[in-house]
């Protein structure tokens, strides 16, 4: 009886939605925060993001992800000291089949290892090895860059487009006010 109580003591429930295919046409808003939310990536001066050495890396390793996966477009995007913030347009009518056999994977089946196989989990696991590698790299270090999980949020129409993009341009102005 003991054991059952901490059988899935370390099972983190997942945020993500479990019946949808994130391999799915549309657009996602991304945030993802630094290992503790420090202020890694830079400082925020007059409020403008000046980003630092691991700053720039993020950014390139951000702005490369379309070159790994071609249905990716990127809209908006901002670095701020201790996380990031981005939209992700899935779009998979521009590229070949092999990426629509992706997108209709059976969702009634679906596991936890299938859904690392859909594209937004692909897209922001391949973000965060580069960018962690990289990091390791310039700091000499084995330390973690990233918390474990991600933020993501299904853009349902323009209206929220816009809002979500209006808010990431504008996050720098409000780092003094409300860091987020």
């Amino acid at each position: 009886m003991g054991n059952q109580l901490f059988k899935n003591k370390y099972k983190i429930k997942s945020i993500r939605l479990p019946d949808w295919d994130y391999s799915s046409n549309g657009a996602y808003y991304i945030t993802i925060c630094t290992k503790n939310r420090e202020c890694l990536l830079g400082n925020i001066v007059d409020e403008k993001m000046i980003l630092n050495d691991l700053g720039e890396i993020v950014k390139q390793c951000w702005y490369d992800l379309p070159n790994h996966y071609a249905n990716c477009k990127l809209d908006e995007f901002v670095i701020m000291p201790d996380h990031i913030h981005g939209i992700v347009i899935i779009d998979n009518d521009a590229v070949s089949i092999h990426v629509e056999a992706i997108h209709e994977l059976p969702l009634q089946k679906s596991s936890r290892k299938s859904r690392r196989k859909m594209t937004i989990p692909l897209i922001i696991g391949r973000f965060k090895m580069q960018t962690t590698k990289l990091f390791h790299e310039i700091k000499n270090t084995s330390e973690k860059l990233w918390q474990r999980d991600y933020f993501e949020h299904i853009i349902r129409n323009e209206i929220e487009l816009n809002q979500k993009r209006k808010y990431i341009i504008n996050n720098p102005l409000k780092w003094k006010v409300n860091p987020s």
